[in-house]
């Protein structure tokens, strides 16, 4: 069976994970841990990286960062993981859901406007697949308004939005490191806080609560608690994993572009003969090959096409259920105007196998029987 996503590994992420052990600092902000938050702030410009336990931990700090009370209002879209919702929700904040766009799946940034009331405090823009959002018309927006934005970059890393690395660009910008993602620690994230009057509170909220950042760095002689906070540390054996891969970052993302762009070559047809849509990157986007998916024509074409690949020894697999239509997004949720692509978009989408290391002979197959499959259609 052709598996849908095979974690990365590079080849030196156990002897890191060995130095980790040997210098006997393996809870959080260890050297791996240091070396990776300098990395990725040095590599996209970012003014601060602070790894996390999770992408889901990194969009709960910046959700609290961003002062949400019970009764605020928060613009998202529907079509998204479970995570960019319920770290609002922790926070006491009633979801605003808007449609997404059908060419990229990314938030309808002419619909959030609309979504706006006197409650709305936060606009969370999703960058699905590593395709960035229009940033700088949801900037606009947040800025005329008054609000935050906070990027669920998860699928993010390495990407960019005319020349901005996703992240960046936001009040703060979260990224997930998770197996599923192109780099990963496992379970990881990173909090990208963009505005510099939150990086102390970002540090004491992410130490438990105390300035134990100050210390270490020699700014005050003890550190104790000072707000409020949690622990948002990864493991350090979890930075050493990451750091094996940062090192190799261009090589992975390179070799998954390259499995990307064989596949949009050789369904150009396909697409061409309407059978099926592939993925569209809009000219000031770079995006990072963190998935490839094409769309069908129905459901029920999707479910034979999945069964087929199946039954063929492909493992493909659909995406989000709209967040929307599940019952805690009934619970916690509204969806602001009519969902016109988001559910109908969704239906029709399928993910292909692409990770970091997909042989060619597996490419080759998946190109193959998805071919047939559309030749017998």
């Amino acid at each position: 069976m052709i598996s849908f996503n095979v974690p990365p590994f590079v080849g030196n992420e156990l002897q890191y994970i060995r130095e980790a052990v040997n210098n006997k600092k393996i809870c959080g902000d260890g050297p791996f841990t240091r070396k990776c938050n300098e990395w990725l702030q040095d590599r996209f410009g970012a003014n601060r990286v602070m790894l996390t336990t999770s992408g889901s931990s990194a969009l709960d700090m910046a959700a609290l960062l961003c002062g949400i009370k019970p009764g605020d209002e928060v613009i998202l879209p529907s079509y998204t993981f479970s995570s960019t919702a319920n770290s609002f929700v922790l926070a006491g904040a009633k979801l605003v859901f808007v449609d997404i766009r059908p060419d990229t799946m990314n938030i309808d940034e002419s619909k959030i406007e609309a979504a706006i009331t006197d409650k709305t405090r936060v606009i969370v823009p999703v960058h699905y697949a590593g395709v960035a959002c229009e940033m700088d018309t949801i900037m606009a927006i947040a800025k005329k308004h008054g609000l935050m934005v906070v990027e669920d970059a998860a699928q993010g890393v390495m990407s960019t939005y005319k020349g901005k690395a996703l992240g960046t660009i936001g009040d703060f910008g979260c990224y997930s490191f998770h197996e599923t993602k192109n780099y990963s620690m496992g379970e990881g994230g990173a909090i990208l806080v963009n505005n510099l009057d939150y990086v102390e509170k970002a540090e004491i909220l992410r130490e438990k609560g105390t300035n134990r950042s100050k210390f270490f760095r020699g700014q005050v002689d003890k550190y104790t608690w000072v707000d409020f906070g949690d622990s948002y540390l990864p493991s350090d054996i979890n930075a050493a994993y990451l750091w094996a891969q940062l090192e190799k970052a261009d090589e992975i993302n390179d070799n998954r572009l390259a499995t990307w762009n064989k596949y949009n070559n050789c369904f150009r047809e396909l697409a061409n003969r309407k059978l099926i849509e592939q993925p569209t990157i809009p000219q000031e986007c770079v995006h990072n090959a963190h998935m490839y998916y094409i769309k069908l024509k129905s459901l029920e074409e999707r479910t034979s096409f999945i069964d087929f690949l199946r039954e063929n020894g492909i493992n493909a697999v659909f995406h989000y259920v709209p967040l929307h239509s599940a019952p805690a997004g009934r619970k916690f949720g509204r969806f602001s105007g009519e969902d016109i692509f988001t559910t109908s978009e969704s239906e029709r989408l399928v993910r292909l196998p692409l990770y970091y290391g997909i042989s060619e002979e597996d490419v080759n197959k998946v190109v193959m029987k998805t071919t047939e499959f559309f030749a017998e259609q």
